[in-house]
């Protein structure tokens, strides 16, 4: 069918063209003794496009050989680039799952140590409230017998005389009571 179709395209033209003249001599009849100059164009023709094909097809063939594997190249580059990309991607994605995974260890292990430091510090604290408790009882304690030495010797040295050695111990129970009330 395409064969029938593709000879009805070439011989179509040569009919349309083969159109008589009603009798009249023409100057190219005159001079060739032919009515048309179809068949030396045609043979004209078929030379110059085998020139051109015999001139012309390698450097084409090759361009269109070098420009294919151009773009293969360029396909295999941006393929190449591509994958790359895309390990590169999933590398990144694993170091931010790692590092994600460290992250929550790190702030679990961060929670752990200041719950204990606060308990260290709790723990100080109470022991420090204790020792200055018992330092202050001590203290409370060492002023009252500071403070019961001192009413003694003020009342002794205040009360007490080379004339008043002879005591009998009514008058150190006045004399005490005294200063104590």
């Amino acid at each position: 069918m395409k064969k029938t179709v593709l000879l009805s395209l070439l011989v179509l033209p040569a009919i349309l063209l083969a159109g008589g003249h009603d009798g009249e001599v023409t100057r190219y009849f005159m001079q060739t003794g032919r009515e048309s100059d179809f068949l030396p164009r045609a043979v004209n023709f078929i030379i110059f496009a085998s020139l051109l094909y015999y001139i012309l097809a390698n450097p084409v063939k090759d361009f269109f050989k070098g420009r294919t594997a151009g773009i293969a190249k360029q396909l295999n580059e941006i393929e190449e680039k591509l994958q790359a990309a895309k390990d590169e991607k999933k590398d990144a994605q694993t170091r931010l799952n790692t590092s994600e995974k460290k992250a929550e260890e790190i702030i679990v292990d961060a929670k752990a140590e200041a719950k204990i430091l606060a308990d260290k510090i709790v723990t100080a604290n109470q022991n420090e409230l204790l020792l200055l408790e018992k330092q202050l009882d001590e203290k409370i304690t060492l002023e009252e017998r500071k403070s019961a030495r001192e009413a003694i010797d003020e009342v002794l040295s205040d009360n007490i005389t080379t004339d008043d050695i002879n005591l009998d111990t009514a008058k150190v129970i006045d004399i005490l009571s005294k200063k104590v009330a």
